[in-house]
């Protein structure tokens, strides 16, 4: 804070207060606007005396950290696991659970096998979670765990209940280390018993039930500390007046209900009510008031008050604290991380998600005891009214070991207790990752180099795809150093292809204004003198942008690579595709050179050959433009030049057999144009029944132009419905992965696509359910709240 002040008795005085992180990036901090000069100035006001001004500035020197290079491992130790949205929740029970060595060692003993995949199995990927905490140097991501325990990007985003998770985890590993060398660890480890009791005072009857526990839920409300909340837990309740007990033989009478302790299991889990529903305001509050707990908890004080008179009084029930889970934050949200003793010496660890920092032993404890706290005076020595404010960050769980089983549970964990066929596995993956870290930091030398060939063509034209010429994505890539001379790279590609570099002639691919890619030219010779660097600069203006090449290889009688031939300026490259309307095909066929003032009419049957029809066959020719966001394929004129129908190098011409009208064979899409149009708007939709939102049901091919009528009829016809009127459908959310909550309408959209489209995101996935009556019939109908009254009693159904 900044304080200039009168220089004698300091009566009149400014101040303002700020708070700032000096440090490398921000060395610099200040107010634009303190107080106007001409209040300094103004010798009424009293701040200058004697041409003296007094400014005082309060800094405080706190060892701060640079979270941009901090590096966990190398201060602490440890490393912290990635947040995946809303999952510090489950971070920091994961933290705690694998700091209890015994735990972390039943899990590696777990048996899983090398064909185990750990997003389906959910010891191993506690397994690969847990080695990755003990032996990396960076933060852990947690998404093969989520996927194992069913989650999709929906739910991790989700902040579920901490103790519901942490049963729910458990009993998964009991359930899976059953007839292991591991089976019991849960219960050993986390498992006491209480007797709930119901004594009668007049008569002789007791009634007594055991029962397990792995955790206990503790009041916090009303409680200043961990033994008052143990007092209220085993508090007498007196069954008496309207509330007496039903006893076996004796009928109604007055008992004493409560809860003692059997026993109390090795590791102590303490579940703080920190939520509770608030019935007056009808909503869920949190929890702030002070609540404490002791680094060591005796739980046999006060001659063992706690326990049951026939529990086992030579174990000594004391317990010293190992982790404190912490929420920060309201009811409807806030942010989770946990303090954690990993060797239960005096050294605390704070792991916050990714980040793990030492802390003292106050921060861990009583900086977590929630309650209200009051700010230092800004001025002391006047009679300031000190300002309190409530601590919304606050212990919600605690766990504590027995100190008579801490050598057992702080046992020594090393590789040897994990399975062999689990650090190969996970010592490929650090291998992996380090080649491609190296391979990220070294990628401005390098860059790729895409080769397409007649293969690719042939191999994706009709399967993969069916406008233009090839999916970039699925060809052969070459990672070139930049440097690299490109008539070295060919001496690559020939080693690659056993094509000799004499044989190779590449051209660059171009993206046209109409969004598709085509061979634009070959590479001149003075362009492959050059870098491949270099030359990727000339071809692609964007930095880091791929080099795209086509390899035309031409052959020989024998079928060998030959030199390709000269190129004119009057010589057009142009490809080949042959639509088969009876099969419904699309292929591609070849290339061929065309002189620019010849006609289409002069390679009728070098096309026929290529085709393999009869050299006289009569062929429809078709130029392919574009398919985005209409498909454009015109027919072409055979009697006019290639030059007149502006085909240019790359173009595609798709040919067929002329339709015939009436003929024997009947077709769905006659000729070129109208099955791209097809292939354009086909779409695979994927049904579930509502009921089962996760469970495909089964799969159609429509066209996104079918109308409502359409796709319910095909709906229908599936399930085998005489009333397509009986089915409606829902449409589906890309971003929750859950059944929009409202479904369609009756015709209340026109086509398919509008069925699909979720804001910018088009789904593949609807929803259906099958009516008792027709939907147009129940969109007419109005729902009405009906209240039944009893005749002579006032009650209202």
């Amino acid at each position: 804070s900044f304080v200039p002040c009168h220089a004698l008795d300091c009566a009149l005085m400014l101040s303002k207060n700020t708070q700032h992180q000096f440090n490398a990036r921000e060395s610099d901090w200040g107010f634009t606007s303190f107080m106007p000069l001409s209040e300094l100035y103004d010798p009424s006001r009293g701040y200058l005396v004697n041409d003296t001004v007094v400014v005082e500035a309060e800094v405080a020197v706190r060892k701060m950290i640079d979270y941009w290079t901090y590096d966990s491992k190398k201060e602490t130790g440890y490393v912290g696991l990635k947040n995946q949205g809303a999952t510090c929740y489950m971070n920091s029970l994961l933290q705690t659970l694998y700091h209890i060595p015994y735990f972390r060692k039943a899990v590696y003993h777990m048996p899983t096998t090398e064909n185990d995949m750990p997003s389906g199995s959910i010891p191993l990927a506690l397994q690969s979670l847990f080695y990755k905490l003990q032996y990396s140097d960076n933060s852990v991501a947690t998404k093969e765990l989520t996927k194992s325990f069913g989650w999709d990007t929906y739910d991790s985003f989700m902040q579920h209940d901490v103790q519901e998770l942490n049963r729910v985890l458990c009993e998964k590993l009991e359930d899976k280390m059953k007839g292991t060398v591991v089976e019991g660890t849960i219960e050993q480890l986390f498992e006491g018993h209480h007797i709930n009791y119901i004594e009668c005072i007049n008569v002789d009857y007791k009634s007594n039930r055991k029962e397990s526990f792995y955790d206990l839920q503790l009041d916090v409300k009303g409680c200043r500390d961990v033994y008052a909340s143990f007092d209220k837990y085993v508090e007498v309740e007196r069954l008496e007046g309207d509330n007496k007990y039903q006893a076996e033989q004796h009928g109604l009478q007055d008992a004493r209900k409560g809860v003692l302790f059997l026993d109390f299991p090795p590791v102590l889990q303490l579940q703080l009510k920190r939520f509770e529903y608030d019935y007056m305001r009808d909503t869920m509050v949190k929890i702030n008031d002070r609540y404490e707990f002791p680094l060591q908890l005796d739980l046999d004080k006060d001659d063992g008050k706690y326990l049951t008179p026939d529990a086992d009084r030579s174990i000594r029930n004391l317990y010293t604290l190992h982790s404190v889970l912490v929420h920060s934050g309201g009811v409807h949200g806030g942010h989770y991380y946990a303090f954690i003793r990993p060797t239960l010496s005096d050294q605390w660890y704070k792991f916050d998600d990714e980040r793990v920092t030492k802390e003292d032993t106050k921060k861990a404890l009583e900086e977590q005891y929630g309650g209200e706290e009051e700010l230092p005076q800004v001025n002391p020595g006047f009679n300031n009214t000190p300002f309190k404010f409530t601590k919304y960050s606050n212990a919600y769980m605690l766990v504590y070991i027995r100190e008579s089983d801490k050598e057992k549970i702080m046992c020594n964990v090393d590789e040897k207790d994990i399975a062999e066929h689990l650090r190969i596995r996970l010592k490929k993956e650090q291998e992996e990752k380090e080649h491609k870290k190296k391979e990220k930091a070294e990628a401005h030398l390098y860059t790729i180099i895409k080769v397409a060939r007649d293969e690719d063509l042939k191999e994706q034209i009709g399967k993969n795809i069916y406008f233009d010429l090839v999916d970039h994505e699925k060809v052969r890539n070459f990672r070139i150093q930049k440097q690299l001379p490109f008539n070295s790279f060919k001496e690559e590609v020939a080693k690659e292809y056993g094509i000799p570099v004499q044989s190779q002639r590449f051209w660059l691919w171009a993206k046209r204004q109409n969004h598709t890619y085509r061979p634009n030219r070959p590479l001149a010779p003075h362009e492959e003198a050059q870098s491949v660097g270099q030359l990727r600069e000339v071809s692609n203006k964007a930095h880091n942008a791929e080099l795209k090449l086509f390899l035309e290889v031409e052959l020989g009688l024998d079928l060998r690579p030959i030199r390709p031939p000269e190129k004119s300026k009057e010589d057009i490259l142009l490809f080949f595709k042959l639509y088969n309307p009876e099969k419904e095909e699309l292929r591609f066929v070849g290339r061929l050179f065309v002189k620019a003032l010849g006609k289409p009419s002069d390679i009728l049957t070098k096309l026929n050959e290529m085709a393999g029809f009869s050299p006289n066959e009569e062929i429809e020719l078709y130029e392919e433009i574009k398919f985005e966001p209409n498909v454009m394929c015109e027919h072409i004129d055979k009697k006019l030049s290639f030059r007149s129908s502006q085909l240019e190098d790359g173009d595609i011409i798709s040919f067929q057999k002329p339709s015939i009208p009436g003929g024997d064979t009947q077709v769905r899409y006659k000729d070129v144009p109208s099955f791209l149009e097809y292939v354009h708007n086909r779409q695979v939709v994927h049904f579930r029944c509502l009921e089962k939102p996760k469970e495909e049901e089964f799969c159609l091919e429509l066209s996104k132009l079918h109308t409502y009528d359409d796709v319910v009829e095909r709906v229908a016809r599936q399930l085998g419905l005489d009333d397509p009127s009986k089915v409606r459908l829902t449409s589906h959310n890309c971003y929750s992965q859950q059944p929009k909550p409202q479904p369609i309408r009756y015709r209340g959209v026109e086509h398919l696509l509008d069925m699909l489209v979720h804001y910018n995101q088009t789904s593949d996935i609807l929803y259906y359910e099958v009516l008792d009556i027709p939907l147009p019939e129940l969109q007419c109908l109005k729902t009405l709240k009906v209240a039944f009254h009893h005749a002579t009693k006032d009650e209202v159904c």
